[in-house]
């Protein structure tokens, strides 16, 4: 990844990370790979992950982005790809997958793209190796598409996979099949978290809340 120093007076995620003291690009995605994972209240507020200290994939690399994009580095992209959410990725969603008679659900992530390499500033130990084979698509966002942009690309996508690979559900019964995926990964003790998969839903306590606030647009 190619550092660079943030600036003075280029805007407001900028003068923030500069307040704290961090003063160079990689100390800002190191600062925020380390902040907790959390649902935000308002996810529209880029400010968010600073007012709550934390955030999830989305408002965290949301501000990665927006930070990059402040300093002239238009080569930091970010990125939203859907991946397949199966039983090599967590077996506690076996018995709902089973139950349903499915291989897999198509989740989404966010992530950043610097040319031509990857990066996943979710957790410290997070890494875009660890999903990118499950990729099904990714698209270039800008940091103000993560909240009804992201939901809208995630429901197209599902419902294209539905008819292209003759899925007997509809769309919103995959949603709910999808929530109780999500619930499932919930089933862990707190102890595991901290060895939790980088992409941003597996093991998170917060998760459920986080799925609840995007069916609620």
């Amino acid at each position: 990844m190619k550092n660079f120093i943030i600036e003075k007076n280029r805007g407001i995620v900028s003068e923030h990370f500069l307040d704290k003291n961090i003063a160079d690009f990689d100390s800002a995605c190191t600062y925020i790979s380390a902040l907790p994972y959390k649902r935000n209240k308002d996810k529209s507020n880029i400010l968010c992950v600073f007012h709550e200290l934390g955030g999830t994939c989305s408002t965290k690399h949301a501000v990665v982005r927006k930070l990059a994009f402040e300093n002239g580095r238009t080569e930091t992209k970010l990125m939203l790809g859907i991946f397949k959410m199966d039983l090599e990725y967590t077996g506690k969603i076996k018995n709902t997958l089973n139950k349903f008679g499915l291989k897999y659900i198509p989740e989404a992530h966010n992530y950043l793209k610097i040319e031509d390499v990857y990066f996943d500033h979710t957790r410290p130990s997070s890494d875009y190796n660890d999903f990118k084979n499950k990729l099904l698509i990714e698209k270039e966002i800008e940091y103000n598409e993560i909240v009804e942009e992201k939901i809208l690309y995630h429901k197209n996508f599902l419902e294209k996979w539905i008819a292209a690979e003759s899925i007997p559900y509809s769309l919103n019964e995959i949603w709910n099949i999808r929530e109780q995926c999500i619930q499932d990964l919930q089933e862990k003790d707190h102890i595991e978290f901290e060895n939790s998969s980088p992409v941003c839903y597996h093991n998170s306590p917060e998760v459920r809340d986080d799925f609840q606030d995007e069916t609620h647009h």
